[in-house]
């Protein structure tokens, strides 16, 4: 049996970092057999972060992103191709170009694509933007070097912030618009949102909070947005950060359980059926996965991070080429970093499971902080703000489970932590930009009501 896995069809659908990074690890694993990779895309797999801000900032171009191949995985490379159906039952990908792969293990890692702007007609103006592709970048990047006047961005998730801070490293002047009470608190919650939000406003930014666009205006060309409160923001460039959709419409005939939180799999990542049924020959990987954590109550989390991706791809790929007793599960913690408005801010576990925070070493003050999250009684997550170094004593933490609040113990306080005080998650409906982590089952704070 096991010598068979190293053989067959195996088929990658998804040619990013996790497409990429899986069909390495399938040749390290000793697969042997054919290989092929399909993407929707033109390009050869690139690196998207940098796209909000080395790219925006003039310092990398779109088309210098390619991501280095570690080996060469020896595949066939279907690009600009994409995937409109599986049939699971004679194991197949059906392509748009009217051609089939017929495949003994398929990996789907679809990822993400940018949310639109909800008025298609407004959307189409010149001169808005969403960013996701390369193309997008590209495009952005032109339209900033040419100096516009005002620049409005329409959300205030990691994206929106890593490209108001942009802009305004540019010299550029730019609203934020953010329907929830500030930026970032979809991901780290009330108390550091609030020194997003100062920081915002520190370097300049005008910051809308507790507001939506209702409307953008233009006539052809975009000239500026209506915003709930009715007021007006006259502006050449609009960039709607809205988050992201995950691309599993593709799957709605497959019998497989695609949603718009993702493919739901098992902690080896294979792929569950909408009966919830596990296959042997279906798995997941990246930004379109949605999989279980002991950690974090067996919630299935879906995860937008390139660490993730990186991670689950080498257990995905491992678990294909590997009878059951040899399979590993993905439980590596949610890692995620951003870099905006000169600060630093790192993050491990998962921050919106929480019901309690204290900050454990720094202050809000001197913006060097340590902020330790915990979901009762046990430490869940930890932020940093310019303090990096202090991450992996946390790690430590939330891998152990260890009490919350955290004893004394960290580097600089002798001390135990601050007051705890509520970790002020939002419901994610109110937020204009989703969370980078979605907790699938429900809030830790919200009971389940068994009507």
């Amino acid at each position: 049996m096991a010598g068979d896995l190293k053989d067959g069809l195996i088929v990658i659908v998804g040619a990013s970092l996790a497409g990429l990074r899986a069909a390495e690890a399938l040749r390290e694993e000793g697969f042997t057999g054919s290989l092929t990779v399909v993407g929707d895309e033109p390009h050869a797999p690139y690196d998207r972060p940098p796209l909000s801000k080395q790219v925006l900032l003039g310092q990398a171009t779109a088309d210098t992103l390619e991501l280095p191949m570690r080996r060469d995985p020896d595949a066939e490379w279907r690009l600009g191709v994409r995937a409109t159906g599986v049939d699971l039952l004679a194991k197949r990908v059906l392509l748009a170009d009217g051609d089939s792969l017929p495949y003994d293990r398929l990996l789907i890692a679809t990822g993400t694509r940018a949310r639109p702007w909800p008025n298609p007609e407004e959307g189409a103006l010149d001169g808005v933007f969403t960013l996701r592709t390369r193309e997008d970048g590209a495009g952005l990047a032109e339209r900033l070097a040419a100096r516009p006047e005002r620049v409005l961005v329409i959300g205030g998730g990691f994206t929106g912030s890593e490209i108001a801070s942009a802009c305004r490293e540019l010299g550029l002047a730019v609203t934020v618009a953010e329907r929830g009470p500030a930026p970032l608190v979809g991901a780290l919650g009330g108390t550091l949102s609030k020194l997003a939000a100062v920081m915002q406003r520190n370097h300049g930014v005008d910051l809308r909070t507790g507001v939506t666009v209702t409307a953008l205006n233009g006539n052809g060309a975009f000239t500026g947005a209506q915003l709930s409160d009715g007021s007006r923001v006259e502006a050449d460039v609009c960039v709607v950060a809205l988050g992201a959709i995950r691309n599993v419409e593709w799957l709605a005939e497959s019998g497989l359980a695609a949603g718009p939180r993702g493919i739901a799999c098992d902690a080896g990542c294979r792929a569950f059926t909408m009966y919830g049924i596990v296959t042997d020959d279906v798995f997941v990987a990246g930004d379109v996965s949605r999989f279980p954590h002991p950690l974090f109550g067996y919630q299935m989390l879906s995860l937008e991070h390139w660490g993730n991706a990186v991670e689950q791809a080498a257990v995905a790929a491992h678990n294909m080429v590997n009878p059951g007793p040899l399979q590993r599960p993905h439980l590596a913690l949610p890692v995620f970093w951003s870099t905006q408005f000169g600060l630093n801010i790192k993050s491990v576990g998962v921050p919106t499971y929480s019901d309690h925070v204290v900050i454990a070493q720094g202050s809000l003050e001197a913006r060097r902080l340590a902020m330790v999250y915990g979901y009762q009684g046990r430490v869940t997550a930890a932020v940093t703000v310019d303090m990096a170094k202090a991450l992996d004593y946390y790690r430590h933490l939330i891998e152990t489970a260890a009490p919350f609040p955290p004893p004394p113990g960290a580097q600089d306080r002798a001390i135990a932590a601050d007051i705890a005080i509520p970790s002020a998650v939002p419901d994610p409906s109110v937020l204009s930009h989703g969370p980078t982590v979605a907790l699938t089952g429900h809030l830790p704070d919200r009971r389940l009501t068994v009507v």
